[in-house]
């Protein structure tokens, strides 16, 4: 019996990778979409998996609950992020890059679903039994964008703290813009409204920009 290449084993390997990745993937948007048909309360792990097709056991091998499960394609997305952003051009400026970046990872301009999906979409993801889990999609967000930046601007996260700080408000503003995209009911591209949020934060910390009077009551 001959030895399995190591080529081979990679390859393997990397099927196994995709099809777990699938797998989660697919729980995932179940439970989002049966949170929206049924309510989140009237939602069950059992009903997740039987759904997907798999065993509950396979449901907690992915996910520790169906709330984590619900936010799991966010926290993935956010992972993905600090790819794009390396991605970008080396010889161009960090802010644009980031800004390019942001916005290409939000390009669902060719498959945005409908307002009334967006609505329902708005109205599980405030629920408060979700905000612990929808916190950690931020977090990964900040950290994935610090650590991107970091290397781009060749600084060290654990010294400086220009990356995580400007993560941080990067995030911000993109949670900012998200919700205000799902809060009205608009035919405004999700990117339009997160290029303005960027927008204004750049303007906002430029030391040039005068402070707003205060409106006299």
């Amino acid at each position: 019996m001959t030895d399995t290449s190591v080529a081979e084993r990679a390859a393997r390997a990397g099927l196994r990778e995709r099809k777990k990745l699938a797998t989660r993937q697919a729980l995932s948007q179940a439970a989002l979409r049966l949170a929206i048909e049924r309510g989140l309360e009237n939602v069950l792990v059992e009903d997740i998996a039987a759904d997907v097709d798999v065993s509950t056991r396979t449901f907690n091998n992915y996910f520790s609950s169906k709330h984590a499960a619900i936010c799991a394609l966010g926290v993935d997305r956010a992972e993905s992020l600090g790819a794009a952003l390396r991605a970008r051009p080396a010889d161009e400026d960090l802010w644009q890059a980031i800004t390019e970046a942001l916005l290409e990872h939000y390009d669902d301009s060719a498959n945005e679903p409908d307002r009334d999906w967006l609505t329902a979409v708005r109205l599980v993801m405030s629920a408060p039994a979700l905000q612990g889990e929808y916190l950690k999609v931020n977090v990964t967000m900040q950290r994935v964008l610090a650590d991107a930046i970091a290397e781009r601007a060749g600084l060290d996260n654990k010294v400086d703290m220009l990356p995580m700080i400007l993560a941080g408000a990067v995030t911000a503003a993109s949670q900012v813009a998200v919700e205000r995209w799902l809060a009205f009911e608009t035919s405004t591209p999700l990117q339009t409204v997160l290029r303005d949020a960027l927008h204004q934060l750049a303007v906002a910390r430029q030391p040039s920009v005068p402070a707003r009077p205060r409106s006299k009551k």
